[in-house]
């Protein structure tokens, strides 16, 4: 389903708060090899729709991974704050949907080892999922 991601985006590019903390930088799927630091990856998990009557019902698990080579937590608690001030709860237009919610589920917070060209580098890796559930 292409209008969610499209959705995503283009709530993110409303938001000058999280916009200016990763550059722009916000990829569906993966991001391309040697994107600069700091950056923000989602993907989204479709679970079995629901047909009641002449609807359909998608429930979806939407995960943000966000990445940072900053030292000490600061940056990547910045944006996940600017993250969970836009999508938590969030109004978002989907083109040919109903949004019924987008709600905060649970984080995962890690530090990763991550190989560029310029050498090993440590990461912190943040992942916030969100349940998100719509009607066609």
């Amino acid at each position: 389903m292409k209008a969610l991601p499209t959705a995503i985006f283009a709530k993110m590019s409303s938001s000058t708060s999280l916009y200016t903390d990763i550059g722009g930088r916000l990829f569906y799927g993966e991001a391309p090899e040697g994107t600069e630091y700091p950056y923000v990856v989602f993907n989204d998990f479709t679970s079995l729709p629901e047909y009641p009557g002449t609807k359909t019902i998608e429930k979806i698990l939407c995960d943000f991974n966000i990445f940072s080579s900053a030292f000490g937590r600061s940056e990547i608690e910045d944006i996940l704050t600017h993250l969970r001030s836009l999508y938590d709860d969030c109004a978002l237009t989907i083109s040919g949907y109903t949004l019924i919610y987008f709600i905060r589920e649970s984080v995962q917070k890690m530090r990763e080892d991550h190989t560029t060209p310029a050498g090993t580098v440590g990461v912190w890796h943040y992942a916030q999922e969100y349940s998100i559930q719509i009607v066609k």
